[in-house]
């Protein structure tokens, strides 16, 4: 699987203490893409933070799900138990003793996938970032760039049909 396009859109604020730096669209082998990647500067320089989503359980009166730093469930208001999101300490699996509040989404299976990613996507970020600096720049546009592969306009019998789920329909 090879890298085909990426896609940086710097961050507004290009302040030294704004950690995140850019938000990013991978595409792999013009088939596979992977939005909402941000690059952002931590402790050992630059890194990749895969698009990921809060981690949630579900409240014990109503079963209604909220986040784990929820102190009052959403639905119902019942207080939650603060201490319900150490079950989840350590969960990064890499020795530190930290919470796990958000899961990946999509993400390398393995550090050499990772660090090949990431050098790429960081040799991208600093052309974008010198790019910027040119009279008339344009950002790119993360968003809508899949909207050439759907056909609008009165079906055919020759053209694929996908259901509203993605799947095709015979």
């Amino acid at each position: 699987m090879r890298l085909t396009d990426i896609r940086i859109k710097l961050c507004e604020s290009q302040n030294p203490n704004n950690r995140l730096k850019a938000f990013c669209a991978l595409t792999f082998d013009n088939t596979f893409v992977i939005r909402d990647v941000k690059l952002i500067v931590g402790n050992d320089g630059i890194f990749l933070a895969m698009p990921s989503r809060k981690l949630a359980d579900h409240c014990p009166r109503c079963g209604e799900k909220n986040h784990l730093r929820a102190r009052f469930c959403n639905n119902c208001g019942t207080h939650l138990d603060e201490s319900r999101s150490q079950r989840f300490q350590n969960g990064n699996g890499n020795g530190h003793n930290r919470l796990k509040l958000h899961a990946d989404i999509a993400h390398p299976i393995n550090a050499e996938c990772r660090q090949a990613i990431e050098r790429e996507v960081v040799g991208a970020f600093n052309n974008e970032v010198e790019k910027s600096k040119q009279p008339g720049y344009v950002p790119p546009t993360l968003d809508g760039e899949d909207v050439d592969f759907f056909e609008f306009g009165p079906p055919s019998a020759s053209r694929m049909k996908l259901r509203p789920t993605g799947t095709m329909a015979r």
